[in-house]
């Protein structure tokens, strides 16, 4: 018997950063859109107790060990219900690793949902969000899907109303960026200024609502975005050809280093990557849409 669940990356239609926290996290208002790239999460039962395996474009890159989060949700699931974490969690990835669309949380809360119905530990949605918070900031949101709005830092989370599908391109850059030092690159450009408590802006909540891809152009923004390009100054060229080539609204995804370009429809989507694969700006493109459910058993 085996188990797949199928996750979803996310972009970042607004990511408001507060002032460092005392315990090193920031308080954000971050708005979360799931997009059509995914990976799956495979778990079956093993004799040798938990292994993690993975496939797919970057895979070399993911950490096979206890550290990988999907491992990580397989134990947090086990000790929470008195059992040993005798799991294969297998990874196929799509999703970009270490690009700032949370792959990593995707198959953290991939794998808690495998493990969940694999074990018939029959665990509420509740009791899958806490661990998926207990993970990391970003896990909830892998699980829940759709759009929200993540307040704390990024953990607790508001679903929001979507009037429509919105159409993106995503351009991989050729390298990655920590997340943590980004975030650290963000605190060092803030030093001696006052940081605002982040809000979610109402304008960009209407847009979604409404479906409005030329409203929500207007009002997407990410705190993050000078801390990524002051580390990674050539996604500037990349965010330039992806405005040239008519996206409505061209920002860093997340902590990046992907890009994402918000096109007005399918067929401009097309068009936007096409002209960014021709631009020699950037690894890869691929385009998506959103939102799309959260992790769901396949």
């Amino acid at each position: 018997m085996s188990v797949t669940v199928r996750v979803p990356a996310k972009v970042n239609v607004q990511l408001a950063v507060g002032a460092a926290r005392p315990d090193g996290f920031h308080d954000l208002a971050n708005v979360f859109l799931a997009v059509s790239l995914y990976d799956e999460v495979t778990a079956t039962p093993s004799p040798d107790g938990l292994r993690i395996t993975c496939e797919g474009p970057d895979a070399g890159q993911v950490p096979l060990d206890r550290t990988n989060l999907a491992a990580r949700a397989a134990l947090a699931l086990a000790g929470r219900h008195g059992r040993d974490a005798d799991v294969h969690l297998h990874i196929a990835k799509d999703i970009p690793v270490a690009g700032g669309m949370a792959g990593g949380s995707a198959d953290g809360a991939g794998a808690l949902l495998a493990c969940d119905a694999l074990w018939g530990t029959g665990a509420s949605r509740e009791e899958l969000l806490d661990i998926c918070a207990e993970l990391g900031s970003d896990v909830p949101f892998s699980l829940v899907g759709g759009a929200a709005l993540g307040t704390g830092r990024g953990e607790r989370l508001t679903e929001l109303e979507t009037g429509g599908t919105f159409h993106w391109v995503f351009a991989m850059a050729s390298r990655g960026l920590s997340t943590p030092a980004v975030f650290r690159e963000f605190d060092r450009l803030a030093e001696g200024r006052d940081i605002p408590e982040p809000v979610a802006s109402q304008p960009l909540l209407d847009a979604l609502a409404k479906g409005d891809a030329e409203a929500l152009a207007a009002t997407v923004s990410n705190d993050l975005q000078p801390a990524a390009l002051s580390l990674f100054p050539e996604l500037a060229d990349t965010l330039a050809a992806g405005r040239a080539a008519g996206a409505l609204a061209p920002l860093v995804s997340g902590s990046g280093p992907t890009t994402a370009f918000l096109a007005r429809d399918a067929e401009a989507a097309e068009g936007i990557a096409g002209a960014l694969r021709a631009s020699g700006t950037c690894r890869t493109v691929r385009t998506a849409a959103g939102p799309v459910p959260g992790a769901t058993v396949i």
